[in-house]
C-alpha cells in the first residue's frame, strides 16, 4: 500500500475550512430578485384570477376561495408536467408562496408513490410532508383563536 502525501493527510476541521474557502460565494442578490419578480408574478396571477371571478358575478369575499383552487389546480398540473421544479430552480423562494409550494409537495408525493397504488401509494403518501403543515396549521389556527377569544 502506498503511503499517502502529508498533503492529503488533513483533519475533519482543515477540509471542512478548505471547501468554505474554496466554495462559492451564492448570487445573493440574483437570488433575492428572482424571488421577489416570481413571488410577485405567482401573485399577479392569483390577483388576475380572483377578478376573473368577480367579473363573473362573485362577491369579493366569495372569490378567493375558488381563486386559492384554482392557483393549486394550476401547481399541480405545472408539478404533473415536471415544470415546476424547472421554474422553482430559476425562482427559488418566489415558487414557494404557500399555496403553491403546498400544491407542489402534495402532487410530488402522490407521484412518487403512485406505483404502490392508488390507496398505499397515493393515499398514505400523499399527505407525508403536507400533514405536518396541516397539523400545526391548525394548531396555531386554534391558539390564536383563543387568545383572539380571550382577549
Amino acid at each position: 500500500m502506498a503511503a499517502v502525501p502529508e498533503e492529503l493527510n488533513i483533519t475533519p476541521e482543515e477540509y471542512r475550512e478548505l471547501v468554505k474557502k474554496e466554495r462559492p460565494a451564492p448570487p445573493l442578490w440574483r437570488n433575492a430578485l428572482c424571488a421577489f419578480a416570481s413571488g410577485g408574478a405567482i401573485s399577479l396571477l392569483g390577483q388576475a384570477i380572483q377578478n376573473g371571478f368577480i367579473a363573473l358575478g362573485f362577491k369579493p369575499e366569495d372569490a378567493s376561495n375558488p381563486t386559492v383552487a384554482v392557483v393549486i389546480l394550476l401547481a399541480s398540473l405545472l408539478t404533473g408536467l415536471g415544470l415546476f421544479d424547472r421554474l422553482a430552480r430559476f425562482a427559488g423562494a418566489g415558487m414557494a408562496v404557500p399555496v403553491t409550494g403546498f400544491a407542489n409537495s402534495v402532487t410530488s408525493a402522490a407521484l412518487e408513490f403512485k406505483k404502490e397504488g392508488l390507496v398505499l401509494g397515493v393515499g398514505a403518501k400523499m399527505f407525508s410532508l403536507a400533514g405536518t403543515v396541516i397539523l400545526f396549521g391548525v394548531i396555531t389556527a386554534f391558539v390564536a383563536g383563543l387568545i383572539s377569544a380571550i382577549f
